[in-house]
């Protein structure tokens, strides 16, 4: 988790001078790359990369995405699961991710 977590921290220090699509860029590479999240399809780097785009503002200044925030979010992809086509290990997978967002 050390070697995603500093990634995500230089990823997170270069996201005010980088366009959305750049930040979902290097993002979906990341996430892509590291091992643990191999089993997250596209429509779940998908969900993750919409519930960040929806918390770029905070991101972006530094304040990141709080608890309450991944709480929420958490709370309906479990509620729309079946429909989402999400596993109990992509649900963690998503939690793990957004965890890296909190400031």
């Amino acid at each position: 988790m050390t070697d995603i977590f500093m990634d995500i921290q230089e990823l997170l220090a270069s996201a005010k001078t980088q366009t959305f699509d750049r930040f979902e860029q290097k993002l979906n590479m990341l996430i892509r790359e590291n091992y643990r999240y191999g089993n997250l399809s596209q429509a779940n780097r998908e969900i993750v990369l919409g519930i960040i785009k929806k918390n770029l503002y905070n991101i972006h200044n530094g304040i990141g995405i709080s608890s309450l925030v991944v709480q929420r979010e958490m709370y309906k992809l479990h509620q729309n699961r079946i429909k989402l086509d999400l596993t109990e290990e992509d649900l963690k997978d998503i939690r793990e991710i957004l965890a890296l967002f909190k400031k």
